[in-house]
């Protein structure tokens, strides 16, 4: 459960339509299940908002069905697998209904939820190379409850670009400026915009950008204020910190 649905479970014990014989029938289920190769953290959405992640990179497909399967058998509505590739994805769809999108590498187990962030978080890249890592913020917000405006292609090599959104950089709640080559795009934006601004560094860049540290460097050093870095191509890390600023009430 999330905080929205242990909202409505409590509210449902209090009016009498949840007895409080059931309601302790599934409170003292574990907040975790030992799969052997996984313990699944069923309390997550209590404590963070958010039901656990599935990390697609470096599990069998096999490894993640049985998540699947743990967290359905846990009444999680909406699952969420990050950086699952074409082939584990294929295998996964032959068991479960998965929507699938090769770009971000986003897999999606149950429906899509409806916005319930109190604003939009725009998501903007430097270049189109960056949109891998930017769609991945993008799904990963929009599974995460928020509504999300996408600005792409709009790097400092071509400023006007930029000018030309002031009004979507300014309506904005949250930013994500997603980036490689010397990352500038963070320091502009974050100089426009009265809201937070989450940089994300993409390995995207010739040599001298080292697969993205020099962008990471460029943008802890900004001199612009209210922005905050996470790691190289970290879409998903990005949205979930957007995610949560936003349904800051």
């Amino acid at each position: 459960m999330n905080k929205e649905e242990t909202k409505n479970f409590l509210e449902a014990v209090k009016s009498g339509e949840i007895s409080i014989d059931d309601a302790m029938l599934k409170l003292k289920k574990e907040p975790f299940e030992d799969l052997g190769y996984a313990k699944i953290d069923h309390h997550r959405g209590i404590r963070q908002g958010d039901a656990e992640v599935i990390f697609g990179a470096g599990k069998t497909p096999e490894q993640m069905i049985g998540i699947i399967g743990s967290m359905r058998q846990a009444s999680e509505k909406t699952i969420l697998i990050t950086r699952l590739y074409p082939e584990a994805a294929a295998e996964i769809a032959k068991v479960y209904d998965l929507d699938y999108d090769k770009t971000s590498r986003i897999g999606l187990i149950g429906k899509m939820p409806e916005p319930t962030g109190i604003g939009t978080i725009l998501v903007a890249t430097a270049g189109t190379s960056d949109i891998p890592v930017a769609e991945e913020a993008a799904k990963t917000a929009e599974i995460m409850g928020n509504k999300v405006k996408r600005v792409y292609d709009v790097g400092v090599a071509g400023i006007h670009r930029t000018l030309a959104h002031l009004d979507d950089i300014m309506e904005a709640n949250v930013i994500i400026t997603i980036a490689g080559m010397e990352g500038a795009l963070a320091s502009v934006i974050a100089g426009l915009a009265d809201c937070p601004v989450i940089a994300v560094p993409t390995s995207v860049g010739y040599g001298a950008s080292f697969n993205g540290l020099a962008a990471l460097l460029s943008m802890l050093n900004s001199c612009a204020n209210g922005v905050g870095v996470v790691n190289i191509d970290n879409g998903f890390g990005a949205a979930n910190l957007a995610s949560m600023i936003n349904h800051r009430r």
